[in-house]
């Protein structure tokens, strides 16, 4: 299924009509307090599905700097949404410092979505256009460079797992600048989107507590071994 239905496109425009003009606004951007909520007409069943999916993102149970990330389509037919691609972090493997969960992630997609082979076969003008169908799941809070990068892609929807403040709580190094402050400042570009923080915490917090707590239990699938967690 191409992305930029003709379909698809009127509905999308109507979306921006509707969200547009609170997009800003600290209700549309609060943290899900309510697990029972519908957002954009998608269950949260539906987001802890795909938030559990950016931690298999991963690629192993434990590593040091669990940042996974998944990209998906909700605006398809199918109910559950479809992956488009995923992201873990890579500074290490790499050597590149901006390579964070996000960053690999919609490099990812663009190389899927611009596949001459692939599925999707779109111009590199058409793979812009698509990422304003598109929602990203990334089981911790982006950093200003990752937040920042998700509003210049013009994702539909960004949805993330444990906070920036939790994080610093459990002495990870941050800037401490939250998404919010970003989406707020970042009202001049044209792509509506809609912030959706805190999801699945309980599940997503415990990749990032054990690093700087040696009491910490380490993530299910790994146990302690000299003070680090390793895989079992």
């Amino acid at each position: 299924m191409r992305f930029l239905s003709v379909l698809h496109v009127a509905l999308f425009s109507s979306f921006h009509g509707a969200v547009l003009s609170h997009l800003h606004s600290r209700e549309e951007q609060a943290p899900i307090g309510d697990p029972t909520l519908s957002i954009n007409g998608i269950p949260f069943s539906t987001r802890a599905y795909w938030m559990r999916q950016a931690n298999v993102a991963l690629g192993q149970p434990c590593p040091y700097a669990a940042f996974g990330t998944v990209i998906v389509n909700h605006t398809g037919t199918s109910e559950l949404g479809e992956l488009v691609c995923t992201g873990a972090n890579n500074r290490t493997l790499t050597g590149n410092p901006t390579l964070h969960g996000e960053m690999s992630a919609i490099a990812n997609c663009t190389s899927v979505l611009t596949d001459p082979s692939g599925p999707y076969n779109l111009s590199g003008t058409d793979a812009l256009a698509a990422f304003a169908s598109l929602t990203l799941y990334t089981n911790a809070e982006s950093c200003p460079m990752c937040a920042s990068a998700v509003r210049w892609a013009g994702f539909r929807e960004y949805v993330y797992g444990t906070t920036i403040d939790a994080l610093v709580r459990r002495g990870w190094g941050q800037i401490r600048v939250s998404s919010q402050d970003i989406f707020r400042q970042s009202y001049d570009l044209p792509d509506a989107a809609r912030l959706l923080g805190g999801v699945l915490t309980n599940e997503t917090d415990p990749y990032f507590f054990w690093q700087n707590d040696l009491e910490y239990p380490c993530p299910k699938g790994c146990s302690r071994v000299e003070g680090s967690c390793e895989a079992d």
